[in-house]
């Protein structure tokens, strides 16, 4: 029976050491996700989703519609865009206006963005605007491309010269056939709409920029408007050609219709942010692989694969660089390796290692693929890369410690019995009964055969499996 309760007492207290390490896990996992959420409130741009709404103007009215174009243009961007000039052509808008500021974007979505405004039913105009923006790179193909080229005073037009997706100059070769290719563009747009071809094409050879009289000056935009009002009075009455034929534009009086992005475009524009995709990459990765080592914990795992759905989501829409998405994977494996050794050395430091080397690499471009034509680096910040590694450091210690003062002896809980230790018998030995060592019971033998009476103080000898074999202390003897 001795021996029964101490194999239970084993048993129990190894499933309370695992539920403990389990424990420890699912706390270290809740704090690493408030803090990544704390990084992706500080990543990303919180949306601010607005509906469609009417500012002004009454019904039977003519209908203008405006929308914002701000930031990197990228697929997000240009399926707004399309819905943009949809919405405009299904309510019969006299004007659809775009209010751009862009430091420029992806070429694939810039030229859909073109092949969009070029084929618009509706007249369509491009404002640079507010004062400080710029239609730059990607901007000035999609400005050129509008049949209202239009800028705000102090904004700028320019430096369109294609580029990696990282930002990096292209190699001598690549950058002739993407530069040839984007003049051969931004020629045709010019051809189309009837601006100055040769000061266009300098913005994509030569990477020029113009301010916007200089631009109005060369005759690469139509005019400066001051603000919406005066882009609208300016433009009432005249008359552009669309694939549908010729229309005269109505934007005197108009019904103001502005355009913002559903909550869905704003979500996939959130995720798509590369300090975003990072961190859902990593926290899916460690999701998964803490399920894997430790099945039927469930949670861990669906959260993961949602926050690895998600995160391949944001990728779609950037230039990733494959091998940073392995060693991000190998820093969450050597994590979780770390801690079944329970220590902190070459496993953790190879894990944060992994985890700063993959976010550096992430968006970086080796080859010179992904040819845009525009400047601004797509990266993850370095304090994004550094904050996530301080919270892996952070929770390996945590879990490493826990796991070791789990395995120690806990006080009162079953310890092992040695050689010379002392005890006292509980319940007589003739020659076998119980005997009570330190705080634990234990089924004994009378080594020499002879009977030990209870109270009295034995020490250990000998032990065979959960029996102890004792022997009277000297100067002890059965009265």
């Amino acid at each position: 029976m001795m021996a029964w309760s101490l194999a239970s007492g084993q048993v129990i207290a190894n499933m309370g050491r695992r539920s403990t390490i389990l424990r420890s896990w699912l706390r270290a996992i809740s704090t690493l996700l408030v803090l990544s959420g704390i990084l992706l409130l500080i990543a990303g741009k919180p949306a601010q989703a607005s509906p469609l709404s009417q500012t002004h103007g009454a019904a039977g009215k003519a209908i203008v519609v405006v929308a914002p174009v701000e930031g990197i243009i990228d697929s997000v961007k240009q399926s707004f865009i399309e819905r943009a000039i949809q919405q405009a052509q299904d309510q019969d808008a006299g004007l659809l206006v775009f209010e751009l500021d862009t430091p420029g974007g992806e070429l694939d979505s810039t030229r859909k963005i073109v092949e969009a405004l070029l084929s618009s039913p509706v007249p369509v105009a491009v404002y640079v605007t507010p004062r400080g923006a710029r239609a730059g790179s990607a901007g000035t193909f999609i400005t050129a491309a509008a049949h209202f080229a239009v800028m705000a005073p102090g904004t700028n037009i320019g430096a369109a010269t294609p580029v990696s997706a990282t930002g990096e100059d292209l190699g001598k070769t690549l950058a002739s056939k993407a530069t040839n290719d984007a003049a051969a563009l931004i020629r045709s747009i010019a051809q189309q709409r009837g601006r100055n071809q040769e000061k266009l094409e300098a913005t994509v050879r030569e990477a020029v920029s113009f301010t916007a009289q200089e631009a109005v000056d060369l005759d690469v935009v139509d005019f400066i408007a001051d603000d919406l009002d005066e882009l609208l009075a300016r433009t009432h009455g005249q008359t552009v050609t669309t694939p549908s034929g010729e229309r005269t534009v109505n934007s005197q009086d108009a019904t103001l219709v502005r355009l913002d992005k559903t909550p869905l475009e704003h979500f996939l524009s959130f995720i798509s942010n590369p300090n975003v995709a990072f961190i859902l990459l990593s926290l899916g990765t460690l999701g998964l692989t803490i399920e894997l080592f430790n099945p039927g914990l469930i949670v861990p795992g669906v959260v993961g694969a949602i926050l690895l759905l998600l995160a391949f989501l944001g990728l779609g829409n950037l230039p990733v660089n494959w091998a940073g998405v392995a060693f991000i994977v190998l820093a969450v494996v050597l994590a979780l390796l770390e801690t079944q050794v329970s220590g902190f050395g070459i496993l953790g430091i190879g894990s944060i290692v992994s985890l700063i080397v993959g976010g550096l690499l992430l968006f970086s471009n080796f080859g010179g693929g992904g040819i845009s034509p525009t400047a601004p680096q797509v990266a993850v910040s370095k304090w994004v890369i550094v904050g996530m590694a301080g919270i892996l450091a952070l929770m390996m210690l945590y879990v490493v410690r826990v796991i070791f003062q789990s395995r120690k002896p806990s006080l009162g809980g079953p310890q092992e019995p040695v050689l010379g230790a002392k005890g006292v018998v509980t319940t007589e030995l003739s020659p076998r009964g119980v005997v009570q060592i330190g705080n634990e019971t234990w089924s004994a033998v009378s080594g020499d055969g002879t009977t030990i009476r209870m109270g009295e103080n034995v020490r250990v000898i000998g032990i065979e499996g959960l029996t102890l074999t004792v022997s009277r202390q000297a100067g002890e003897h059965a009265g």
